[in-house]
């Protein structure tokens, strides 16, 4: 400490002992909460790659996201970080991570530095991370976070991501922290043969994660699960196909009538977590529905869908469900009970409000609930998300369905 930083310590009356003692005290509190993040949202979640695990364990997330959302960092959630994108949540960076099989050897590229997290999590792990983010705020923010805590082999350029760092190439892998419509091709001229790319594709709101691996020049897929990006930054977001119908919000698959993929997860949803599709004649749309079932309390089981809204021509949203419990309890916070939540955000992704249906106790059959919810103007899409939530017994979801009344009407 200089002796100009000792004299302002005094002149505020604050010792320079209480300092370090205070920064010690925040630096375990932050170590304990990540260590309690990797085993809840991580770990218990099906993330088995010890590799993985410790990076997450030794990489400290608080350092990557504004410091108002300090205390939200390890939440499992996205959090925004500035224009217009956000900090992936912890099971999702653990899970592409994992899909990467990262190894000592691999020069890996991202594309979407984003924070700069998930290139923080991915520096142990391997050779040399070369990571491109297109706002250059964010760029230069995360480049300067990351010399700072000296993860030394993370190299960032500001660019256009989707062209790929030819003068780099080629890559053993490389992951796609934002979401296009197809794969671009710059990306899979400069994966290696052999080589892996985990990249979520599809339409704005309803995607796939895709592990792609380069053989013979060409990409053999699987589909690993459904996902949910925020839109991108830039020409490839600008020049969608297929752009969703703001001013007719859906809920897609709300009835759960549509088959399981041969990857298990449900259709049209998705952060699927100890969730079962049940055929059942007595389902109230169809023949099935959808149920959660938890012994442990503050076990995370819930499914989520986005869509995109217009706040300005849609005044509010009839939001419909037929629900079941049976032996629900309350979780260990008063809070955590089975719900079906509709939280609304601006374009900006700050969250503009929720509204519910629920919460729900006990033992019920089957009854059709619903609830009309105020859109706020500067609402640019939505988030449903239904499940126990940290509750313990078992509850079932059928017959989802968002009426959109137009605003201005009564």
């Amino acid at each position: 400490m200089t002796l100009a930083g000792l004299a302002l310590l005094i002149v505020l009356g604050t010792a320079p002992w209480q300092t370090c003692h205070a920064q010690g005290a925040l630096k375990k509190k932050y170590e304990a909460l990540r260590q309690q993040m990797v085993q809840v949202a991580v770990a218990d979640a099906g993330i088995t790659n010890e590799r993985v695990l410790d990076a997450l364990r030794d990489t400290p997330r608080e350092a990557f996201v504004p410091t108002r959302l300090r205390e939200q960092a390890y939440l499992d959630a996205a959090l925004p970080i500035g224009h217009e994108q956000t900090i992936s949540s912890p099971f999702i960076v653990a899970f592409m991570t994992e899909s990467l099989d990262p190894q000592p050897t691999d020069r890996v590229l991202e594309i979407g530095t984003g924070s700069g997290y998930q290139a923080a999590v991915l520096s142990p792990l391997v050779r040399d991370v070369y990571t491109i983010e297109i706002v250059p705020e964010l760029g230069e923010q995360a480049e300067r976070t990351l010399k700072r805590l000296k993860y030394d082999n993370v190299h960032v350029r500001v660019g256009d991501g989707f062209l790929g760092w030819p003068q780099r190439a080629p890559f053993d892998k490389i992951i796609v922290t934002c979401s296009p419509e197809n794969v671009p091709e710059p990306l899979v001229e400069q994966l290696a043969e052999n080589g892996l790319m985990v990249i979520p594709v599809g339409e704005r709101h309803q995607q796939s994660m895709m592990l792609l691996k380069k053989e013979n020049g060409a990409l053999v897929e699987t589909e690993l699960r459904p996902t949910l990006f925020v839109p991108m930054t830039g020409e490839a977001e600008e020049n969608r196909e297929v752009l969703p119908d703001a001013d007719d919000p859906k809920i897609l698959n709300g009835d759960f009538e549509e088959d399981l993929p041969e990857n298990g997860f449900v259709q049209g949803w998705y952060y699927q977590r100890s969730m079962e599709l049940v055929d059942d004649d007595l389902s109230p749309s169809g023949h099935r529905h959808v149920e959660f079932s938890s012994s442990q309390a503050g076990q995370k089981a819930h499914l989520l869908q986005g869509f995109a809204i217009n706040g300005e021509t849609i005044g509010s949203i009839i939001l419909s469900a037929s629900v079941k419990c049976e032996d629900v309890l309350t979780g260990p916070d008063a809070q955590d009970l089975p719900v079906v939540a509709l939280t609304f955000y601006d374009d900006h992704r700050r969250e503009l409000g929720t509204g519910f249906i629920g919460p729900f106790r006990g033992t019920r059959d089957w009854r059709n609930l619903d609830n009309e919810m105020r859109v706020p103007e500067d609402t640019r899409e939505a988030i449903i998300r239904i499940g126990l939530f940290g509750a313990t017994g078992s509850v079932s979801f059928d017959n989802i369905i968002v009426r959109p009344r137009p605003r201005g009407r009564r």
